[in-house]
């Protein structure tokens, strides 16, 4: 098939480029820079766009099949200053209306739309279980999913099936949370963050990519899946897995007082918000996870970092 796909430069957009061109498949992909990302995504065609600066090219979208929205500035990647809380809001939000439009615009409109969302639309939600037809949460990142959501699903007015995928943490040996953690445990200073009872969606690379294969292909697999591994886990779980995968000690902990003196309110959000998420839809959908459970995804991780 032939897919395009936008935030290919990403963690999880630059693995789904290479899996899609080893089976045969084409894909382009919409990106600011053209030559690093020549660099990253060989065998990809690539198109010039600026995500925020008007529309793609229609080029881009000749005789495509599906189309994965995976564009975003990193909601980790520092404080959340008002101006930021922008940029964030606007890489999302005003893209993926971009994106639409073009959508409506092409005589052969693609049977499909795949575009990102989080784990972060349901909030802090302590102990609740959640499924994909929980309602949103409150708050900077569940208003910013909502809104995010609601913008790719402009398409399906269009004859366009729409699969929204609300993404956990994706661990990786690559890059993302996994990474940014594995020195400090490697040293023995890794240990959980406050009282380590908030919930941590989670989901191994593989399975994300899995996922948004599944999703583009199979009819099915339309509305919300949540892109979390049906093992959810504790902070304070998470933090003696990954101890015990390392062999290293974990027994410090990170102050809530201090991480929202130094973060403010991202770290309520991002550290400390308890969602306790679980992939309903995503299992009825027929996808079969790879890696279900959190011990045996940090032993295959960690075997390929060292790898």
């Amino acid at each position: 098939m032939k897919v395009v796909i936008t935030g290919a430069t990403g963690l999880i957009g630059s693995a789904l480029t290479a899996s899609l061109l080893r089976d045969g498949n084409q894909v382009s992909v919409l990106v600011r820079d053209v030559a690093a990302a020549a660099r990253l995504l060989p065998g990809a065609t690539l198109h010039p766009w600026d995500a925020t600066g008007g529309p793609p090219p229609e080029a881009a979208f000749q005789d495509v099949d599906g189309i994965v929205n995976l564009v975003g500035e990193s909601i980790a990647g520092g404080r959340w200053t008002d101006a930021r809380r922008k940029r964030l809001r606007d890489s999302r939000i005003i893209s993926t209306r971009a994106l639409v439009d073009a959508i409506q615009g092409l005589g052969r409109r693609p049977a499909v739309l795949v575009s990102a969302s989080g784990a972060g639309y349901y909030g802090d939600r302590g102990d609740e279980i959640l499924t994909e037809a929980s309602a949103p949460g409150h708050g900077f990142l569940p208003d910013l999913a909502r809104d995010w959501e609601a913008e790719a699903q402009r398409a399906h007015d269009l004859g366009v099936r729409v699969t929204i995928v609300r993404n956990g943490a994706v661990l990786s040996r690559d890059g993302g949370f996994l990474r940014k953690v594995l020195t400090l445990f490697r040293l023995g200073l890794g240990g959980r963050l406050g009282d380590g009872r908030q919930w941590f969606p989670w989901i191994h690379l593989d399975d994300e990519i899995g996922l948004v294969r599944h999703a583009l292909l199979q009819t099915q697999a339309a509305g919300t899946l949540n892109a979390v591994a049906p093992e959810p886990v504790t902070n304070r779980e998470l933090t003696a897995a990954l101890g015990e995968a390392l062999s290293r000690p974990t027994v410090l902990a990170a102050p809530e007082f201090a991480m929202r003196m130094a973060l403010g309110a991202m770290a309520d959000e991002l550290l400390f918000a308890s969602q306790r998420v679980m992939p309903v839809r995503t299992l009825e959908s027929g996808y079969k996870f790879k890696h279900p459970l959190l011990r045996p995804a940090l032993k295959d991780l960690l075997a390929k970092k060292r790898g």
